[in-house]
């Protein structure tokens, strides 16, 4: 049971900083069509682009990235709360 919650745990802090990652590409324009760019792309794309839809761009800040980061923790944590309830 410890080893499938550490690999929750993981599994999210990892996805979490891919997420972050890929934000802060945005701010180096020479970084588009880079190979990981478009790994990073591939990996995050399932999850973000449903929140790109929603109005989250403000002043040319994009927040669907940081709502992904929050969503993916929620998950992770209420997944590995079910966990311990077993």
């Amino acid at each position: 049971m410890i080893f499938l919650i550490r690999l929750i745990q993981n599994a999210v802090n990892i996805y979490s900083l891919l997420l972050l990652i890929y934000a802060l590409l945005s701010w180096f324009p020479n970084s588009y069509g880079s190979s990981l760019e478009r790994l990073l792309e591939k990996l995050i794309r399932p999850i973000v682009d449903p929140l790109r839809r929603l109005p989250l761009q403000f002043g040319g800040l994009d927040l669907s990235i940081w709502l992904a980061i929050l969503i993916v923790r929620f998950l992770g944590d209420s997944l590995i709360r079910f966990l311990l309830i077993l």
